[in-house]
This record gives structure tokens, sequence and C-alpha cells, in this order.
């Protein structure tokens, strides 16, 4: 694998009757962690040098940080500390869901109704106690490299077009460019994208209301987002939102040859970029990321690169974990 060689998202190989590329075997036909290998030894150490201070943020929401919870079907985890006499204690969680507070989501959290999961992998393969795409993988690894923080609020406000936190606005890919020039910063091939919205602001101060189903701002429904996602060689995507991308998702947008022929119903997961970015790029996503600390730093030191670290939980088969991440500046 020469990274030196990488296709443009145009120049990826089509499967017949398929809608969009896939990056499969770029990477090796047995990979597990897609885009993460763009986190090489180099990329690696040369982001060291955007630690200036030796600062340390922590990116992470309490695990009980949303009670009634987010998604429906995620629950609220339960703490219970015990001792087996006075001078000794231990402590357990039970109902404790992967993805229900910051999150890395793995490659098994996503297939394309049209292709399937990453590389191929048989969705049978898929289950408690199997290695395939499991989280597991990402954790042996780790996730070490150059952050690069894009504060779409702070440059939307700006420009006098606040994002409308009370609703699931579409970034484009301008929003994301204008948000790099606006902060003077350079992306570079193996960068872990940090998108603040400004959502999780909103809801921590109440500004918005809570609602059955979330709504948040993110990145729009369109292929140009997942071109240039790749082109750039992002190994991390991870945002300050529910979903990374604006969510619920436009359902006119990114449909698929099973959706479109009536084989399958439409659904919640109808038109996400999840379909595309996960199982078909083997991007990594991140989720409910506490970006508003490390943004404020940003703005006051006016550089918006840091050391990105994070470890998920070293569970075979996992499909998500907490995200353990950590910024340091």
């Amino acid at each position: 694998m020469d990274l030196r060689a990488v296709p443009k998202y145009r120049d990826l190989p089509v499967e017949t009757g398929a809608l969009y590329p896939n990056a499969w075997t770029f990477f090796g036909t047995n990979d597990q962690v897609g885009t993460l290998n763009f986190l090489t030894e180099e990329r690696v150490l040369n982001a060291v040098m955007s630690v200036r201070s030796g600062a340390v943020v922590n990116l992470n929401l309490p695990l009980n940080a949303f009670d009634p919870p987010l998604i429906a079907h995620r629950g609220i985890p339960k703490h219970e500390v015990f001792g087996t006499n006075e001078f000794h204690r231990d402590d357990k969680i039970d109902n404790l869901f992967m993805q229900a507070s910051t999150q890395i989501d793995g490659l098994r959290h996503f297939a394309n109704p049209d292709q399937g999961f990453y590389n191929s992998t048989p969705g049978h393969l898929l289950v408690s106690g199997t290695s395939e795409l499991g989280i597991q993988n990402v954790a042996e690894r780790g996730i070490v490299g150059r952050g690069l923080l894009l504060d779409v609020a702070a440059y939307r406000e700006s420009a006098g077009r606040p994002i409308n936190q009370s609703t699931n606005e579409q970034l484009s890919v301008e929003d994301l460019e204008n948000t790099i020039e606006f902060q003077k910063s350079t992306i570079l091939s193996g960068d872990i994208l940090l998108l603040r919205t400004g959502w999780l602001a909103a809801f921590r101060s109440g500004a918005i209301a809570r609602t059955a189903v979330p709504l948040s701002p993110g990145l729009a429904q369109d292929e140009s987002i997942a071109e240039w996602l790749w082109n750039h060689q992002i190994s991390l995507a991870a945002a300050d939102n529910v979903a990374l991308e604006a969510f619920p998702a436009n359902q006119r947008a990114l449909p698929t040859s099973a959706e479109k022929s009536g084989q399958l119903q439409i659904s919640s997961h109808t038109g996400m970029l999840h379909r595309i970015l996960i199982p078909l790029l083997g991007l990594t996503i991140g989720e409910l990321w506490d970006l508003d600390a490390l943004a404020e730093i940003c703005a006051q030191r006016r550089t918006y690169d840091c050391l990105i670290t994070a470890e998920p939980l070293n569970l075979l088969g996992g499909v998500g974990s907490p995200a353990n991440a950590l910024a340091i500046i």
C-alpha cells in the first residue's frame, strides 16, 4: 500500500449496479481499520509538532450525559459501587450502551444496502465474540494523530449566518472550506477532523428543546462530503452533534438501489451519509465529542491543530465504544 498514490474518490472502483464507489481492498483484502491506516508512524510523529504547551483537554462527556437518552433504544448506564468489606470497594456498570454518549462508531456499525459491510465482510460474521471489523481492531492499534478543529459554528456566526441549532441544517463542503480559510488553518493528509457545529453547547444551555427524535445540524447528506473527506485522507471524522451528519437525514438524498426498487423499506437510515462513509470508505466516525473547551482555547491561540489520542474499549466484536479522547495542545 502506497499512500502517496491514494486514488481520488471519483477514481475508486464502482461495483456493477452500485450507485457509489468503494475503497474496498485499497488497504488490503483483510483490512480491519479502514481510513485509520492514514495514521502512519510518520504522520503520528509529525503530529507531535502540534503540541505547544502540553495542556490536556478532555473531549468526553459523562457516560450518563443524556437522561433520557438521545436515541430511545440507547439506555442509561447504571453504576453500582460495592465492597466485600468496609475496607474495600469495587464497582460495575450495567445497561452500558457503547454509543449513548461520546463515542466512536466502528466499521461494524453500518452496511450499504446495495454493497454490504466494509471490505465485503459477510454480515452473518458480525456477532458477539467474532473479530471481523470489531472495535478491538481499533483498540489494538490505537488512535493517535494530528487533530484539526473546524469551528464551523464560529465561522458561520462571524459571517452573520449562525447555524440553526433547532434544525437538521445541512453543512456543505463550502462551509468546511470557508471555515478553514476563516481560521487560517491548513488541512493535512491523515488529519483527525473535529467538526464543531455548536449543537452540544446549545443543548447544554437549554437553548433547544428536547424532541422524541433529536434534531441537530451536521454534514450534508451529499456525495460531495464523502468525496471531500476521502480526497483529504481524513483518518477519523468526529463532531459535537448527534450523528456527525445532519440528523435526521434528508431521506431524499443518497438513495440506494434497494430502496428505489422497493426491495428495502424506507427507514430512519434512508439517505444517511453513514452508508457511504463507514461501509464503502472505511471511515471511523466520532459523535457527541465535547469540543467547546478546545474551541475556546484554539480561538485564543489562533491555532486549531492539536495532538489527538483516543482509545476505544478492547472489546472483541464491539460495534462502537466510548471514545476516551483527549486533545494535547
